[in-house]
């Protein structure tokens, strides 16, 4: 069982969201586990629109090897249901399945967050749902918004097995990493990985010269941009988009580094987990 949470480097754009779905969709189909990613967002989701279209009116929502057909409350509305349930102390980690919605069944899960205004007292249970969640499935990915309380915000991190920590690829994100990475506890952190969304591998500032600015043992870790996936996060089709990857990837296909990349970050956040699990 473990909690990986990915953040924003200050409040920047850095593509943090479409980079933990690449990872985990990755994840999720080329390893046997269960996993479940929760959004702490406040605003639009930008995870339903990777995996799901939107509908006016559905009494059921399909993932892509089957429904999952909880009756009790609208799907998007999930984390206020659970909400309430660890206000009552009546949550166990079995009944969050029932709030959530399937991309893959048996491998990957979503819990979605709430736009609703004046969420405090759903903000201040993400620590609990975030806990025994974890005790039911292998990995609990956080995309942790920069707009949830601060206190809340420090409490995830906490019992975060792993921290990604996303920037973008400008000099000016890049120094401030370097500005911060001696006095920020997090940036410290045997637990913190670095990655860079939206990935221009054309760019001076290449994986390999900027881990060296930065001073890194291990290579940053990067999602490149690609064509294709970004249209398919705006789709609904990211699940469909690395199931047909998976069939068929030339090395000399243009979608191949941006595979690479995904499973190089995959690894990576494993072999992390690895490391900090057996140090306990």
């Amino acid at each position: 069982m473990a909690i990986i949470t990915f953040i924003n480097n200050k409040k920047e754009e850095t593509g943090k969201t479409l980079s933990l779905a690449a990872i985990v969709t990755y994840m999720s189909i080329e390893h046997n586990s269960k996993n479940l990613i929760i959004s702490t967002t406040n605003k639009e989701d930008r995870l339903k629109r990777c995996f799901w279209e939107e509908k006016k009116k559905s009494k059921f929502n399909f993932g892509i090897f089957g429904p999952n057909t909880t009756n009790i409350l609208e799907q998007e509305n999930g984390i206020v249901g659970l909400a309430k349930m660890v206000k009552s102390n009546k949550i166990s980690p079995n009944i969050i399945t029932n709030y959530t919605k399937i991309v893959f069944k048996d491998r990957l899960e979503v819990l979605l967050g709430s736009e609703q205004r004046g969420r405090i007292e759903v903000e201040e249970t993400y620590p609990d749902i975030i806990s025994i969640a974890n005790q039911y499935y292998d990995k609990v990915f956080i995309d942790l918004d920069d707009n949830i309380d601060k206190k809340v915000q420090d409490a995830i991190i906490k019992k975060s097995d792993v921290i990604v920590v996303n920037l973008n690829q400008r000099l000016t994100s890049i120094d401030k990493i370097k500005e911060e990475k001696n006095q920020n506890e997090i940036l410290k952190s045997p637990r913190t990985l670095l990655l860079i969304g939206r990935f221009d591998k054309f760019s001076k500032y290449n994986i390999k010269n900027i881990t060296r600015y930065l001073g890194e043992k291990n290579q940053i870790l990067t999602i490149p941009y690609n064509t294709l996936f970004f249209e398919a996060a705006e789709e609904a089709k990211v699940p469909d988009l690395f199931l047909k990857f998976k069939k068929s990837i030339d090395p000399e296909d243009r979608n191949a580094f941006f595979i690479s990349e995904i499973k190089r970050a995959s690894e990576n956040i494993i072999y992390r987990l690895q490391m900090v699990q057996a140090s306990l």
